[in-house]
């Protein structure tokens, strides 16, 4: 745990009471100040009472005198499209808001002096965050995985000088946040996600940028490939040959003197001063399958090349790595047929990427759609050889997928069922959502488990 620092003897207001609100109330305690729990549901409460945590209705008239500050959970609305009430009654008693982040950032730079590589983005963020940390791991330098990912970033044990911290920061987290102190900052790219909560397009670039605008890092590794990080990669060199930005390609080579990583056919080459100094052939790295890994491969290795590992080392960790689960996760072969799990392609960005990894996709999509459908998929629909169709937005889809053949299925353990007996050798089954899962699931985890139980259990 990470006590923190600067509360000693002060009230500190707690939104919010999942894994993220409990291990802010803990470390807070530690820290020596008194948390002031709040969650609008009963179980989030009992949870705190049961730590012995005084819980006090944060809604009601007066409940922010004497409290220094507020720390809200990355799932409560704070500006867009409304503030929580709770969130509106600190703002109008002039009280501070927070996040653990924020408290993290503040915290860490007190106690210790580790290195912190902060990962933000639409899409890549957990693979990135996670090959970071692996290849750390495997050079033998001490690392922790923490934030969206993993663990809460307060409940890590106090890294000290010569460790380094990775953290998978959300758009949630890295607007709020009031400090935000990275050594590297990460963006991998952007696509429109999360617009109610930013209150638009901007709102959303805006909060990724802030880990960079706020955080001023030694070194910022950014994805070109949309003008949003064009334009950021511009904001943050002098010039370029200026080496503080990596930038990071898999459209293009980069021109000119600057630092940069490319993947092309799926070879990865980095280019100093005009000069290739490093390649890996992603091709034959199982974990990183499809263009949009070999960004994330893109992204990882630069930011170990920021923290000085060679890329030898890189290279081999590369090849260790397992790839996370729900993230074109390959859960069986049968009959000829592969079943992939890409449960966390939940935009349509995410999910235009997995249907470009595979050839002859038999493809379950479907759940609580977002705003525009599926419409924007169709120029990448040339390997789909049938959609089926589940969760709330199953018709809607159906709608907009005029070009390939689409079967109603409502139901994830029907898709299954159907895609299965349809494959044929050499055919991938794929779940690539391109929508949310709250329709059906709690979460995108429970849905990809779904699938992944539903296919070990085919006949």
């Amino acid at each position: 745990m990470i006590p923190v620092t600067g509360v000693e003897g002060r009230s500190i207001a707690v939104l919010g009471l999942g894994r993220s609100g409990i291990s802010a109330a803990r470390a807070i305690r530690a820290g020596g100040g008194t948390p002031v729990c709040w969650d609008d549901g009963a179980e989030g409460r009992a949870r705190a009472e049961g730590e012995g945590f005084e819980t006090t209705d944060l809604t009601r008239s007066g409940a922010f005198e004497g409290v220094a500050e507020l720390i809200v959970s990355p799932g409560i609305p704070h500006l867009y499209p409304r503030p929580h009430p709770v969130v509106a009654a600190a703002l109008a008693a002039s009280v501070p808001v927070d996040n653990d982040i924020g408290l993290f950032f503040r915290s860490v730079g007190v106690e210790g002096l580790p290195k912190v590589v902060a990962v933000t983005g639409s899409n890549g963020k957990s693979t990135t965050s996670a090959l970071i940390a692996h290849i750390l791991q495997e050079a033998g330098r001490p690392v922790q995985l923490a934030g969206n990912i993993g663990r809460g970033v307060l409940d890590i044990d106090l890294p000290g000088e010569g460790d380094v911290v990775v953290l998978e920061l959300s758009s949630y987290q890295t607007e709020l946040a009031r400090a935000l102190t990275p050594d590297v900052a990460v963006f991998t790219n952007l696509s429109p996600d999360h617009l109610d909560r930013h209150g638009g397009m901007g709102g959303y670039y805006a909060a990724k940028r802030r880990l960079f605008s706020e955080g001023g890092p030694d070194r910022a590794v950014i994805g070109v490939d949309e003008i949003e990080g064009q334009f950021l990669a511009g904001q943050m060199s002098e010039g370029a040959g200026d080496d503080r930005v990596i930038r990071v390609s898999v459209e293009r080579r980069l021109p000119g003197p600057g630092w940069s990583v490319v993947a092309r056919k799926g070879h990865l080459a980095e280019w100093r001063k005009g000069r290739q100094v490093g390649s890996i052939d992603l091709r034959a790295v199982k974990g990183l399958p499809g263009s949009h890994n070999h960004q994330n491969g893109c992204a990882a290795y630069a930011a170990a090349r920021a923290l000085g590992l060679s890329p030898k080392v890189i290279e081999a960790a590369f090849h260790s790595f397992g790839g996370l689960p729900h993230r074109s996760e390959l859960v069986a072969e049968r009959n000829g047929v592969r079943f992939v799990n890409d449960s966390k392609a939940t935009n349509v960005d995410a999910a235009a990427k997995a249907l470009q990894a595979f050839e002859r996709i038999r493809w379950i999509v479907g759940g609580l759609g977002k705003e525009g459908g599926v419409a924007a998929l169709e120029p990448y629909l040339g390997s789909v050889t049938k959609a089926y169709l589940i969760g709330h937005s199953a018709r809607e889809f159906a709608v907009q997928l005029t070009s390939i053949p689409v079967e109603i299925c409502e139901d994830m353990a029907t898709a299954v069922d159907r895609a299965a007996a349809e494959a044929e050798p050499g055919e991938t089954v794929l779940l690539a959502p391109a929508a949310a899962s709250f329709d059906q699931y709690p979460d995108f985890e429970k849905r990809g488990e779904d699938f992944k139980r539903l296919v070990t259990e085919l006949p």
